[in-house]
């Protein structure tokens, strides 16, 4: 994506060693945008013909993978760098060691990897405080949000739930309103800030009550606590509060699944439909609905029925040589290997690592027959998937783990997992919507190409 290129003109690594103060995050944010915004003038100014790749009819027809074509600088995914991802010069590793925890926790939480996100700056441990404060008191949902998704079925998926209730949030958008009433552009990102944080706010609420209405026959929650970070609350909205280890793996899980580069669906989604000036409330809903989708949010499901299936058909009897019979049956039956290759990673993803060292310092994981299964596999089927010769990757993404240890903590549901993975993937989607407002970017229009014509033209095909 083009995001590779800008990251490396505009110096992020430099950026991303800033600490912040006390500041809030709209005042840090407020000194950080003048500066980016003199530094997309001056690349648009002095750069803006040089050449970032080119395309091809391979890029065209399968589905613009590696197309440069997207200003992105949140993450930058590098399939040749051994970290494989960094948010705004920081890896992952460097992000457990620099964000702020929860008070009595380890894992880095989602406000911390919010600020990061959005200013580029680590932010002290007050300002965390801060942060979590003031989404915990935007946290309620409001009535009519809550009735409407009471009175959806609960046998529609709850990944439409979600979509659902977050496009109907849009009925207290700040930046609809001050649109209608007429703001100057220089002040939309103001306005679209506003609306980001209330819509990542009232996620665990809406997602919460999405999971009780659907699993737990509608029983009632306990009311947000302003004094708990956003997972802190997200875990005891859904009944979970009392489980610390799973508070813990949700709030390292969230923060490194925030943001993965613009380019994957559900983020092009909302810069999309963000681009035409729609509010974040539906630029978001469309990023969920895509997210939803079997080839996008809905592996780690799918990851964990694999393994479970193997698992039954294994019984106690697992041994290298029997998962490698199994893997090689999964392939010869004409399926794929799910939570295994990357769309752009080719080493094993730095996600999946970093579960697993979760996993490593936790001795109820290490007994788990599922999570021994996990890492088992992982010594066998790259070999496998390298010998069968069809893969590009042959090493484990984040799903290969991700559900596996949802599942070992008592949240059996499979359905589920997606919209966790959708309260996750705001961190990054919102926080660049209120960038391409910033730095004012333009409705996103590419041009389609009549490949029949032209390949008849130029080759007589």
């Amino acid at each position: 994506m083009f995001c590779r290129t800008v990251s490396r003109l505009t110096s992020l690594r430099t950026v991303a060693q800033r600490f912040a103060s006390t500041k809030t995050l709209k005042e840090s944010l407020q000194e950080v945008i003048p500066a980016k915004q003199e530094q997309l003038k001056r690349l648009k100014a002095e750069h803006s013909q040089v050449i970032v790749g080119d395309i091809k009819v391979e890029n065209i027809v399968g589905g613009m993978r590696g197309l440069k074509s997207m200003l992105w600088e949140a993450s930058v995914l590098d399939p040749n760098e051994a970290c494989g991802i960094r948010f705004h010069g920081l890896s992952i590793p460097d992000c457990q060691q620099q964000l702020p925890a929860a008070p009595g926790g380890k894992e880095i939480i989602a406000e911390s990897m919010l600020w990061l996100l959005l200013t580029g700056e680590v932010p002290t441990e007050a300002a965390t405080r801060q942060l979590s404060r003031e989404l915990a008191e935007k946290g309620d949902l409001p009535t009519y949000v809550e009735r409407l998704v009471d009175g959806l079925s609960p046998s529609i998926h709850p990944m439409t739930q979600l979509g659902i209730g977050v496009a109907a949030l849009n009925h207290d958008s700040v930046f609809q309103k001050a649109y209608e009433t007429g703001i100057k552009k220089a002040d939309y990102w103001k306005y679209t800030l506003e609306d980001c944080l209330a819509l990542i706010a009232r996620l665990p609420a809406l997602a919460a009550r999405i999971y009780r209405n659907v699993y737990k026959h509608g029983a009632a929650a306990p009311p947000v606590n302003k004094d708990l970070d956003l997972v802190g609350n997200y875990t005891a909205l859904m009944g979970y509060g009392a489980n610390k280890d799973l508070t813990e793996y949700l709030r390292l899980y969230i923060s490194i699944h925030g943001d993965h580069e613009g380019g994957n669906a559900s983020a092009h989604t909302a810069h999309l439909v963000g681009s035409t000036l729609a509010d974040p409330y539906l630029a978001y809903s469309a990023a969920l609905f895509a997210l939803a989708g079997p080839l996008h949010g809905l592996a780690n499901q799918e990851v964990l029925r694999w393994q479970l299936a193997m698992q039954k058909e294994l019984g106690d009897n697992i041994t290298h040589q029997n998962i490698k019979d199994y893997l090689w049956k999964t392939l010869k039956s004409g399926q794929v290997v799910p939570g295994y290759g990357h769309g752009v990673l080719r080493k094993s993803d730095p996600r999946f690592i970093a579960l697993q060292e979760f996993c490593d310092s936790r001795p109820d994981l290490l007994k788990s027959p599922t999570i021994q299964l996990v890492k088992k596999t992982y010594e066998v089927a790259p070999g496998v998937l390298t010998e069968h010769g069809k893969t590009k990757n042959p090493w484990p993404n984040v799903d290969a783990a991700s559900g596996c240890v949802l599942y070992h903590y008592g949240l059996t549901e499979f359905k589920y997992y997606t919209v966790i993975f959708g309260v996750s993937r705001a961190l990054g989607a919102l926080t660049q919507l209120v960038w391409a407002r910033a730095l004012g970017l333009p409705l996103e229009r590419p041009k389609c190409a009549f490949l029949s014509k032209q390949l008849k033209l130029k080759f007589g095909i």
